[in-house]
């Protein structure tokens, strides 16, 4: 691509010819070229001197010209470049600092050096330029599925032609054991693309879960149609798979239309995942109507859901405890990920001897506490009594309605609860005393004396130290590392303190302590109420 300038056609003709190849706009090869003369200028004039270069669009005549810049007498450092005011004045009238003297220069003729340099410049502003453009017409296709061509493999990663560009599919976003050849045409989902010092990267993926539900989308016109909605998607690539959806429309089955007639449309899904067996799911909103279903084909007998810390227990039929689990834990596994909690199954024996044990435990603990029969300790672990505190401060009418109980034994239950309670409350606070708990502590409300206990042996002792704990080390809390949801036991939490609670009692005591000032505390949260109520005005008036 030599560039003379004997033939100024030829320039135009070169670019034109370039953007068409590379598919990019023909002014940016000419502002390249400009770019290049202006360089190959500077080597035979001088790189300190501004020489710029301007192409007719129309005729491809180049025109050289040397820029000097007016500035102040202390600042002129380049003296190719730069010029004062007194310098000035015999090119311009009445020169200001900032003004520019503009004269032509002759044209350079480019020799076989200055023409391969040149050519780098150009070749490097076009590549530039295509990767512009293929950064804008791919990133807006993230979240799609593309076809494409494969080209060559490296390292297990499969290199894909996709029409203006090239993309990747990693070893790690291949189906189970994959293996492709050059030519062979492959169906990807568009996972990420990125804009990178060697051009834009364009990531595939086979194993997301949303390629799926982009597959069901194309499979399945009332998905597409949006009556049909897909809510949840778990996969263990090239084995198994579960999908959750809902229709917006009575009339239509969520589950048979995503089958299809004679399972003609899950079977084209199917194909395409080397064989995926795919479990359709309804949707549901209550969380264990939705799991007894995602652990379909198993049984649940039972389910209990805490909401706090995410997890579900259930309890399921002895011969359908593998079914449950699934082969190496996929069924439990591909269910919690589509329901987002985490799930413990146990069979109704080991759920029977739970409860057995922890019926026993709290007989064992009225008996020796309130000095009762073990007959009358289990009338109160009948009725739901789990500990001293519920029998000490339930309504007296709650009592009442065991059998056997009257007036009078229902008041001297709730005396010996009551007693035993601050016998513990007194010997707790001398135990914290002893572990050194202060009493800018210990006066703290909300805070019993067992929890006290507690904080001194955590070295919790003083009202500075409460401030400076966060609410999850008090509630306790949840992690989520390497993907796995892990457990953070927090001091306070076998008391039953929540994690707004524990929240409310850390701010109070920096407030206290005059840490955070309660005007300001209260301007934040009245700030806060008054954004939430603004968003709820927006939100109705584009309803």
């Amino acid at each position: 691509m030599a560039i003379t300038s004997a033939n100024q056609l030829e320039l135009l003709q070169t670019a034109e010819a370039v953007a068409r190849e590379k598919m990019i706009e023909p002014s940016l090869v000419v502002e390249a070229m400009e770019e290049s003369l202006a360089r190959a200028a500077k080597s035979r004039y001088g790189a300190e001197m501004d020489i710029r270069v301007s192409i007719d669009r129309k005729t491809g005549k180049a025109t050289f010209t040397r820029v000097r810049t007016v500035v102040e007498d202390d600042e002129l450092e380049n003296y190719q470049a730069e010029l004062t005011v007194e310098q000035a004045k015999q090119y311009l009238e009445d020169p200001k600092v900032g003004d520019q003297h503009v004269e032509e220069i002759p044209p350079v003729d480019l020799g076989r050096i200055a023409a391969q340099s040149a050519k780098q410049v150009i070749l490097q502003k076009v590549r530039e330029a295509e990767r512009d453009r293929q950064f804008e017409e791919f990133k807006d296709r993230a979240g799609t599925i593309i076809n494409g061509v494969v080209k060559r493999e490296e390292y297990g990663n499969v290199i894909v032609d996709v029409g203006r560009g090239e993309a990747i599919l990693r070893r790690n976003e291949k189906i189970g054991r994959e293996s492709y050849r050059n030519g062979d045409r492959i169906r990807a989902y568009i996972k990420d693309v990125r804009r990178e010092a060697r051009g834009p990267q364009i990531f595939l993926s086979r194993t997301a879960p949303d390629f799926m539900a982009e597959l069901f989308k194309m499979e399945v016109p009332e998905i597409y149609d949006g009556i049909i909605d897909i809510k949840a998607v778990a996969r263990d690539p090239g084995s198994r798979a579960k999908i959750a959806v809902i229709s917006y429309d009575n009339s239509i089955d969520p589950v048979g239309a995503c089958v299809g007639m004679r399972g003609s449309r899950v079977q084209a899904v199917v194909n395409e995942l080397q064989g995926e067996k795919i479990d359709i799911i309804p949707w549901n909103e209550d969380q264990p109507t939705f799991l007894v279903n995602a652990l379909q084909p198993a049984e649940v007998s039972k389910v209990v859901l805490d909401e706090e810390a995410e997890r579900i227990e259930v309890v399921v039929p002895e011969d359908q405890l593998s079914l449950a689990i699934g082969r190496r834990g996929q069924n439990v596994r591909l269910a919690s990920q589509l329901t987002g909690l985490d799930i413990d199954i146990m069979t109704e024996a080991e759920d029977s001897e739970r409860r057995q044990k922890e019926f026993e435990e709290r007989t064992s603990l009225f008996m020796e506490t309130l000095d009762l029969d073990e007959f009358f300790a289990q009338l109160l672990v009948s009725e739901g009594f789990t500990n001293l505190d519920e029998v000490a401060y339930v309504e007296l009418d709650e009592l009442l309605v065991i059998d056997g109980v009257d007036d009078d034994t229902a008041k001297e239950l709730q005396a010996r609860a009551r007693d035993v309670l601050e016998a513990q409350s007194r010997e707790a606070l001398e135990k914290a005393r002893a572990l050194g708990a202060e009493d800018s502590l210990i006066d703290f409300e909300g805070l019993t004396p067992q929890m006290i206990v507690a904080l001194a042996e955590d070295g919790v002792k003083t009202l500075d130290d409460f401030a400076t704990c966060a609410d999850w080390e008090l509630a306790g809390g949840w992690t989520t590392v390497d993907g796995e949801r892990v457990k953070d036991d927090g001091v306070l939490e076998p008391f039953d303190v929540s994690l707004e609670e524990a929240q409310n009692m850390v701010m109070t005591a920096r407030v206290m302590l005059g840490w955070v000032d309660l005007a300001d505390l209260e301007a934040e949260v009245e700030g806060e109420a008054g954004d939430t109520a603004g968003q709820g005005e927006e939100q109705e008036a584009e309803a």
